[in-house]
């Protein structure tokens, strides 16, 4: 039986080094570092992500998928800017770039949007990479049209499910809904032509998840992600602070978890009630640690970056 550590101890170092590089970063900005719990009576209703249950005295728990909702709640009673670096679990995720439990570094600035944090995270990639690295900011329409073709704001349907079936053969394209076959393009096609770091922003509104919709253009979300070559990294918001509006977004996801068949989630009445009270407006984000690390270090197995994966 093999007892030993996936990463070598040397590995094991260069994440100590980095947590305490990260640590200094956000101490100097005057973030407050936070410890949220890991189980809760909730958990996140996007219909992409499985949450993993947990039972206690016949009482159904989740494990966390990331520690935002609970964050959330400190912000709206005056923690001020945030971070956390904590584990997360998500159900079904194995594999060379995935892992059932992962590392999360997750933090909040009062008073940003997402562009200003897209700042704030080149910042911190030079620093825990010690270099200087260049950084692309693509629109996810432009990004879209360049590697596929496709236009989000004229395609149909019909028109995109064929697309799709051209652009990725031997998909079953037939019952894809649109940001199914937007989701398969981008992992499938869009991403593989990624080069270095690169910031995908603007999603459609559709797939705005908690973030909030742009004033300027109702049809996108401030909301980007962060991939290095093929590897998503990060996914961050200029955040949703509408109690209403959230409360409609939950609902909508478990309409959609109903639709495919999936397992609906209990609404976190508890995130709603701190929404209602005030929310600071704020840009938060969630970096994959473990992912990055395998950037860092030339790793091409998230394995080589943990102690005792499962």
């Amino acid at each position: 039986m093999g007892w030993r550590p996936t990463a070598t101890i040397e590995s094991l170092r260069h994440r100590a080094r980095i947590y305490r590089r990260i640590r200094a970063f956000f101490e100097a900005r005057e973030f407050l570092e936070v410890d949220t719990p890991l189980l809760s009576g909730t958990t996140n209703t996007d219909a992409q992500i499985a949450s993993m249950r947990a039972h206690n005295q016949g009482q159904e728990l989740y494990l966390q998928t990331s520690p935002e909702f609970a964050m959330k709640r400190l912000l709206a009673a005056g923690s001020g800017s945030i971070y956390q670096i904590c584990h997360a679990f998500r159900e079904a995720e194995k594999g060379r770039r995935h892992q059932p439990e992962f590392t999360l570094l997750e933090w909040y600035r009062i008073g940003y949007d997402y562009h200003a944090l897209m700042d704030q995270m080149e910042n911190l990639i030079d620093l825990l990479s010690e270099r200087t690295n260049s950084f692309q900011r693509r629109s996810y329409r432009n990004i879209l049209i360049e590697h596929t073709d496709v236009d989000i704001n004229s395609i149909q349907l019909p028109a995109l499910r064929t697309r799709t079936r051209e652009l990725v053969p031997g998909t079953d394209t037939s019952t894809l809904d649109f940001d199914q076959c937007l989701d398969l393009l981008i992992s499938m096609v869009v991403s593989p032509g990624l080069q270095g770091y690169v910031f995908v922003y603007d999603y459609p509104v559709s797939q705005a998840a908690l973030a909030r919709v742009s004033a300027i253009n109702p049809k996108v979300a401030e909301r980007f992600e962060l991939f290095y070559n093929d590897l998503e990294l990060a996914n961050g918001f200029s955040e949703l602070i509408d109690a209403k509006q959230q409360r409609r977004r939950f609902e909508m996801d478990n309409s959609r978890r109903q639709s495919k068949g999936l397992p609906q989630y209990p609404v976190d009445e508890q995130l709603l009630a701190a929404l209602e009270s005030g929310m600071p407006e704020c840009a938060g984000v969630a970096l994959g640690l473990d992912r990055l690390l395998m950037v860092l270090q030339g790793l091409d197995c998230i394995d080589q970056t943990l102690s005792f994966p499962h």
